[in-house]
């Protein structure tokens, strides 16, 4: 049984039929997410992990090669490549990052995992879950319950299973910034398409993608001390998220404001989390994965990318180890290290967005330094995070003693 229905879920599932394991998803909500207004980039290490599990994104977005920096006075900060590629890391060819809607990709993963016979139930909120003498007991809020071998909660930062697997876990931490963004149309930006821009203002983070079709899309990163409620960002309307986001951008240089003024319709606002470290990940028969073991700051673009790689290395434990308590161990192993340090990383560049504007300038100057080093010398401190590689073909061996 797998318990949500997102990214991690379907990967998760998919991943699991490949390894011959059938699987069934409980989605919490009665609808598919075929609505879902924002998009994501999904880096070359999410690329390569879902290539292993032979689900292809063609077609879908557009590709994002490279990312660009300014400050809020418009000067250029450096370039980079968007990720670096996995030739290094033994994967089979160049990966290019992708910039896909959500919507897209969740349709995407839904078909592909329907083709491989999973099975997904919808309305399905789990509220408790047990072990029994041949599995695990899930129930649901609408009454129902079920009956699997293994519950893999996927279920996000507001996680039910983590709270059932680890009561005292902590539970998400309120990052400080808000998201929201959109798509304007009928403006001509300064930029190559799929580049992406990456602004630094004095008050508040901007990037924006331009599409091949002309289209920009684009979001912004309002710092806010004080986590504001669901309700709270719900009674935003959009023209009042126009107008306090032209107010954050009027002392900037750059395509900001002009953006968000030829933007129809702006996303709901929502807060920016992370989930500090977990102490148990697993019990005997129950264990989690994305953001319910180790949601990241959106900074650094890897929400997905962690949740897709974590899908598919505890498939292959599954498929290649003779218990559940060594499949779990070994997940644990080839992951801990790794998602924990990516939340770490997402955190530190998250509170780069949030300076004070009297700040701002020594940011700038680090940050320009830093990305000049890095272009002379090809020396990227990130190339760890992209350059991850997963191959099916591989076993996974028990976690020594």
């Amino acid at each position: 049984m797998v318990a949500g229905g997102g990214i991690a879920g379907m990967t998760c599932a998919i991943a699991l039929r490949l390894a011959g394991v059938r699987a069934v998803v409980h989605e919490a909500y009665d609808r598919t997410a075929d609505g879902a207004g924002v998009y994501l980039t999904l880096a070359v290490n999410a690329l390569d992990a879902l290539r292993a599990v032979g689900v292809d994104l063609d077609g879908l977005g557009f590709d994002t090669p490279r990312i660009t920096m300014t400050s809020g006075s418009g000067r250029t900060l450096g370039e980079l490549p968007y990720g670096t590629g996995l030739e290094a890391a033994g994967a089979d060819g160049g990966l290019t990052s992708r910039t896909v809607k959500r919507a897209d990709l969740y349709r995407r993963l839904r078909e592909e995992a329907l083709a491989r016979g999973v099975r997904f139930e919808h309305g399905k909120r789990l509220v408790d879950a047990s072990v029994s003498d041949d599995g695990v007991v899930a129930i649901f809020a609408d009454g129902t319950r079920a009956e699997g071998d293994l519950l893999i909660g996927a279920d996000g930062l507001r996680s039910r299973t983590r709270e059932i697997i680890a009561p005292d876990a902590p539970g998400a931490r309120y990052n400080g910034l808000l998201n929201t963004g959109g798509y304007a149309g009928g403006i001509t930006v300064d930029s190559a398409p799929g580049m992406m821009n990456a602004i630094f203002g004095r008050r508040c983070f901007f990037a924006y993608t331009p599409h091949p079709d002309g289209e920009v899309w684009w979001v912004a990163n309002p710092p806010s001390p004080v986590e504001p409620t669901h309700s709270e960002l719900a009674a935003i309307t959009p023209e009042e998220w126009r107008h306090r986001l032209i107010r954050l951008f009027r002392d900037d240089r750059g395509p900001a404001a002009d953006i968000i003024r030829a933007t129809d319709r702006i996303f709901a606002g929502w807060n920016t989390y992370d989930v500090p470290s977990v102490p148990a990940w697993s019990n005997d028969r129950m264990i989690i994965i994305g953001d319910a073991a180790h949601a990241t700051a959106p900074s650094i673009g890897q929400g997905a990318a962690m949740a897709i790689e974590d899908a598919v290395v505890l498939a292959k434990c599954l498929r290649d180890l003779p218990s559940v308590p060594d499949a779990f161990a070994a997940y644990e192993r080839l992951r801990r290290e790794r998602v924990e340090r990516v939340v770490e990383q997402g955190r530190r560049t998250g509170g780069w967005k949030s300076l004070h504007p009297l700040v701002a300038a020594p940011r700038d100057l680090v940050m320009r330094l830093g990305m000049r080093h890095m272009a002379r010398t090809g020396n990227d401190p990130s190339r760890w995070i992209y350059e991850h590689h997963i191959d099916w073909q591989e076993q996974v061996d028990v976690v020594p003693a």
